[in-house]
């Protein structure tokens, strides 16, 4: 693929591959054996608009957080990502919106969004977390970086931070990446941000970038042979008509099965190979 490519993928289902590849879900063979062969899962959920005047913010949380808990109930999640959007411009709204992602039966990560107005400082305060943070589970390493600030501005992700991060953990496996805002002009909410592409490039181990923000995107889109993964929304006030979440499954053979909860149904099923 050209570097300027891009390749937007649609699908009703469809999976990501190891070797950076994406295919339908109904292409590849699944036996009931093979679905079992589970070794990392965990779950994706952004823009849930907290406090957004004329929405009904309190349930559309409220209604998140009792099926991720009961998907987990049914196979557990190693964790959760609120990638973003987590509040709607107001931070009065930080302490119920945190008692109320306090009853996420597992452990839960946060990334601000544009509408998470508030500064670093404030942010470590509240989550105790950085805005730009890392952990590891096994051999796949998770990176999460803030695309704003407290004036809500759309930025690029931190570059000498991401540089960093992704040459400590260049003997992964896998590494995820979440962030906010789409790095890539993929949507029309988008930015550009070209050399955080040269900065990725270098690292053949970064499998997929999470990206919220754009409500009325729930598929996978391609530039330069990295996968960017959306799950519509939450909360708020417009996007698909749905509010539901995105489920990651990293299989045994470092395939990745993708779908999302609408937030009942299993729907836009995916592999990253």
């Amino acid at each position: 693929m050209k570097r300027n490519e891009f390749l937007r993928i649609a699908t009703p289902a469809f999976l990501m591959l190891a070797n950076g590849k994406i295919v339908k879900a109904q292409d590849f063979f699944f036996s009931e054996e093979k679905r079992r062969k589970v070794k990392l899962r965990f779950v994706v959920a952004s823009d849930g608009h907290y406090g957004e005047k004329n929405t009904d913010y309190e349930n559309y949380f409220a209604t998140a957080i009792s099926r991720i808990n009961e998907e987990h109930g049914k196979k557990a999640f190693s964790f959760c990502v609120i990638n973003g959007d987590i509040v709607h411009d107001d931070k009065s709204h930080y302490p119920a919106v945190k008692k109320a992602l306090d009853n996420l039966s597992m452990k839960y990560y946060v990334s601000q969004g544009n509408h998470d107005h508030v500064t670093a400082d404030e942010w470590q305060s509240i989550w105790g977390m950085p805005v730009n943070y890392d952990f590891i589970i096994d051999k796949n390493s998770f990176l999460i970086g803030t695309t704003s600030n407290e004036h809500g501005t759309y930025l690029c992700p931190d570059l000498e931070w991401f540089s960093k991060k992704l040459e400590e953990h260049k003997d992964q496996q896998n590494v995820f990446i979440f962030i906010h805002i789409n790095p890539g002009k993929l949507t029309a909410n988008a930015v550009d941000c070209p050399e955080f592409f040269e900065i990725l490039g270098k690292y053949k181990n970064v499998r997929a970038v999470f990206n919220g923000h754009d409500h009325d995107q729930e598929d996978i889109k391609t530039r330069n042979n990295i996968p960017f993964v959306f799950d519509a929304h939450f909360g708020g006030s417009w996007g698909t008509a749905y509010r539901g979440f995105r489920v990651v499954e990293l299989l045994k053979d470092n395939s990745v099965l993708t779908y999302i909860m609408n937030p009942v149904e299993k729907i836009n099923q995916a592999t990253i190979a």
